[in-house]
């Protein structure tokens, strides 16, 4: 289970994942050791899944957005497996939702701009296996994005 100092743990390191464990340590409280101990353990049960960089679409060249929403020809587990496999290994869809109902999946990708997602969206988004409709929104302004769960 996870308990308070646990969750201030994961609160800090949310907001900087570079945090250093004695600088976590004296946010939450605690010395090092137990510190660095409870960090372990919430790594080791996934609790944290890793640490990674936030970088910014637009600052290397991909500021254009669009969320994708697909709907497949047959929903089975062949088409499905090999479709999702495809998204997986496709750099430009950054973000992947099987849902229920439909549309079957929901993609959001990333371009350089307009013509470059045409291209993209004629290249790869019509030839992924099992599509039967693809419906694209264009995002005109990000909200919020990546927040992770509230801790």
């Amino acid at each position: 289970m996870i308990d308070h100092i646990d969750r201030n743990i994961l609160r800090y390191l949310k907001e900087d994942g570079r945090m250093t464990a004695t600088a976590l340590a004296a946010k939450v409280g605690l010395t090092v050791a137990p510190c660095h101990r409870r960090l372990r353990d919430l790594e080791a049960s996934g609790v944290i899944r890793g640490y990674k960089a936030d970088i910014d679409p637009a600052a290397v060249g991909l500021g254009f957005e669009a969320i994708v929403f697909v709907t497949l020809r047959q929903v089975d587990r062949s088409t499905m497996e090999i479709f999702e496999n495809r998204v997986a290994d496709t750099p430009n869809i950054v973000e992947a939702q099987r849902l229920f109902g439909s549309p079957d999946y929901l993609l959001k990708v990333i371009a350089e701009d307009l013509p470059a997602y045409q291209r993209f969206y004629d290249a790869e988004l019509t030839s992924l296996p099992g599509v039967e409709r693809l419906t694209s929104t264009l995002v005109m302004k990000n909200l919020k994005a990546n927040a992770g769960p509230p801790v």
